[in-house]
């Protein structure tokens, strides 16, 4: 896919989901992709692997005024069965999984990361998403050290986070990245 293609494809799902970022023009999208090659390979990827990505105003800071967000209603099996890590990947012998959401994620480049808990929470108050699957999220060192990670999802109008063993992988458990702009 070419980068005006790509660029085509967002253009026409900003335009479609304008709740998502009200007060932002494509313009100032369009120009901010341009400008950041590590930013247009981490997006093509996003949008190659059926993660939908989407501008999410409310997720905005003084940093970064533009922040693209996997927005995709259901998974694709390219971001399913994945466990948490690329150090509980190797660790696991016995029917290990294909890869690692982390591992994952790094070979889309530099500015794409795994949403927080918190980030998640925010998202989820702009665009309903995960009511039928769950999601990986970032999971603070802590508790990673000691083998835990966190997902989410989202049921009977609330988001709930849970965790499990990072070496744990499910068809319908996911992830959602953020490229920040």
């Amino acid at each position: 896919m070419e980068l005006s293609e790509l660029l085509a494809v967002l253009q026409t799902r900003f335009e479609r989901h304008t709740e998502r970022h009200p007060t932002i023009s494509w313009d100032l999208v369009s120009h901010a992709i341009a400008a950041s090659k590590d930013a247009q390979t981490a997006l093509y990827a996003m949008e190659s692997t059926g993660g939908e990505p989407d501008v999410i105003e409310a997720l905005a800071t003084p940093e970064y005024a533009i922040l693209f967000v996997d927005c995709y209603a259901k998974p694709t099996k390219d971001r399913t069965s994945l466990c948490y890590d690329h150090e509980v990947l190797i660790n696991r012998k016995k029917n290990p999984p294909r890869s690692s959401v982390e591992d994952v994620i790094a070979a889309w480049g530099s500015s794409a990361c795994l949403l927080t808990e918190a980030e998640y929470h925010l998202i989820q108050q702009v665009v309903e998403l995960d009511t039928k699957v769950s999601c990986w999220v970032a999971t603070p060192q802590d508790l990673r050290s000691h083998g835990g990670a966190l997902f989410c999802e989202k049921r009977y109008g609330r988001v709930f986070t849970f965790h499990n063993g990072a070496d744990s992988y499910y068809g319908s458990r996911g992830f959602r990245t953020m490229v920040c702009l």
